[in-house]
């Protein structure tokens, strides 16, 4: 029988109250306390505590505080990942994240999700779907991505969004909920 956590990662409903789960979010943490304490001025000292935090951390990758996820081990960032001022990634399920993308203030990915059937979110169960994000993505200020998506290379997401369904290679998507742009680059 999968375990609580192993539930979480491939999709499927599970328990958070899981004592797996509650330590590895109680480790998380302690790990963000730390970072989002460190100095400015303490370059490795980030990268070491980013590397002990994410699953995969790629050389160039910067994550400006405040930053605040759930795990922590489900985020997979390529090289050359810039991350501004207070984002949070609800990772219960895989973020991975591609090569040379930025990533503006208080840009909010959401893995996690609940059951619509009120009597199962009762129950305590919830899920997550994964985000994926390409390479050379640039997602503006305050958007916010919905479990389940993925962005494609080379694509644009406008300051406010909020996108709801996958963005195609090259797109530009805007508004809430994001639409590609007509008038596209």
């Amino acid at each position: 029988m999968p375990s609580e956590r192993e539930k979480m990662i491939a999709g499927e409903l599970y328990r958070a109250s899981d004592p797996e789960l509650v330590a590895a979010h109680l480790r998380a943490q302690e790990l963000l306390a730390l970072y989002n304490a460190s100095a400015p001025s303490d370059g490795s000292g980030r990268t070491t505590l980013l590397r002990e935090l994410f699953g995969a951390v790629g050389d160039g990758t910067v994550v400006k505080p405040r930053f605040l996820c759930d795990y922590g081990f489900n985020i997979r960032a390529g090289r050359n990942l810039f991350v501004n001022y207070d984002c949070i990634f609800l990772d219960v399920a895989p973020i991975e994240i591609g090569d040379d993308v930025q990533i503006a203030p208080a840009v909010q990915l959401y893995t996690a999700t609940h059951p619509l059937d009120p009597a199962v979110r009762r129950s305590g169960l919830e899920s997550g779907r994964p985000i994926r994000i390409g390479d050379n993505v640039w997602i503006g200020g305050g958007a916010i991505v919905l479990p389940g998506v993925t962005i494609g290379d080379d694509a644009v997401i406008g300051a406010g969004s909020v996108v709801t369904r996958d963005v195609p290679a090259g797109a530009v998507v805007v508004g809430n909920p994001a639409r590609v742009r007509g008038d596209a680059r």
